[in-house]
C-alpha cells in the first residue's frame, strides 16, 4: 500500500542575519493511512516546523513532501489552501477559537468556506459536538467553557470536514493530566474509528504511548523511531 505521506530529504532553513538555522535537516519518512504517529522532542527540535511543512503552512527549502498523491512544494498558495480544506484538519494547542462565536458556530465555520448551506452546517456541527461529548453546549462561547471543553470544540472543528489527516500541535499543552488523558483517548479513538491518519507533535513522552510509531527529533533530524515498543536506529 502506498503511503499517504512521503517525505524525501526535507530541509527547512531559516536565514537569521549571517547565520542559517536548519530547523529541519534532511528528514525522510513514510506514513500510511490510519497510522497514529507522534513526533517527540524538546523545544527547538524541529517537530513543529516539520508539522507545519506537512500541513502546507510552510514550504521546504529542499526536498519533497508528497501527501495524498500531491507534491506540496509544487503548489501555489491558492492550491495549498484547497489542499488544506480538502484533506487536513488541524488541532492547536491554544484552541484558536473565535471568542465572539458559539461552540456551534466555531465548529461549523470550516463548512462555510465550502459553501455548505447553514441548515446542513448546523446539523453536522451538532452531531460532531455530540460525538466529542459536548451535547448541550451549542450556545456556549469559549469564555464559558473549561480548557478541556474548548479543546473538544477545536477537535470537533478539525473533524467536521472529515479530513483524511489530522495534525495536532501540542494538543494537550494547556490541559491538566486528567483532561489530557480524556482528550487524547477521544482523539485517538475517533481517528481509528474513521481510519484517519493522525500526526501529533509533543514534548510530553507519555503521549507517545497512544501512537503506533514515535519519531524522536533533535536538532532538526529524526534520531530514532519507536515502532510497537521496538526501537529502530
Amino acid at each position: 500500500m502506498k503511503p499517504i505521506i512521503q517525505l524525501t530529504d526535507v530541509k527547512k532553513i531559516f536565514q537569521l542575519g549571517k547565520h542559517q538555522v536548519r530547523a529541519v535537516d534532511g528528514v525522510s519518512l513514510d506514513i500510511h493511512e490510519g497510522e497514529i504517529c507522534c513526533f517527540l522532542g524538546t523545544s527547538g527540535s524541529g517537530k513543529s516546523t516539520l508539522l507545519n511543512l506537512m500541513a502546507g503552512f510552510e514550504k521546504p527549502s529542499i526536498g519533497s513532501i508528497q501527501i495524498c498523491n500531491t507534491k506540496l512544494e509544487h503548489l501555489n498558495e491558492q492550491s495549498l489552501t484547497h489542499y488544506r480544506q480538502s484533506h487536513i484538519g488541524f488541532i492547536f494547542q491554544a484552541y484558536n477559537l473565535i471568542e465572539s462565536l458559539t461552540a456551534l458556530d466555531n465548529v461549523s465555520l470550516p463548512l462555510t468556506f465550502r459553501g455548505v448551506k447553514r441548515k446542513d452546517r448546523i446539523e453536522r456541527a451538532r452531531d460532531i459536538l455530540k460525538a466529542v461529548g459536548l451535547e448541550g453546549y451549542d450556545d456556549h462561547k469559549p469564555s464559558q467553557m473549561s480548557g478541556g471543553q474548548q479543546q473538544r470544540v477545536g477537535i470537533a472543528r478539525a473533524l467536521i470536514c472529515k479530513p483524511r489527516i489530522l495534525f495536532a500541535d501540542e494538543p494537550t499543552g494547556n490541559l491538566d493530566t486528567h483532561t489530557t488523558d480524556e482528550v487524547i483517548n477521544m482523539m485517538v479513538n475517533i481517528a481509528k474509528k474513521n481510519n484517519q491518519t493522525m500526526i501529533m507533535v509533543t514534548h510530553e513522552p507519555e503521549l507517545s504511548n497512544y501512537a503506533d510509531r514515535t519519531f524522536h527529533m533533535k536538532d532538526g533530524v529524526i534520531e530514532k523511531v519507536e515502532n510497537h515498543n521496538e526501537v529502530q536506529r
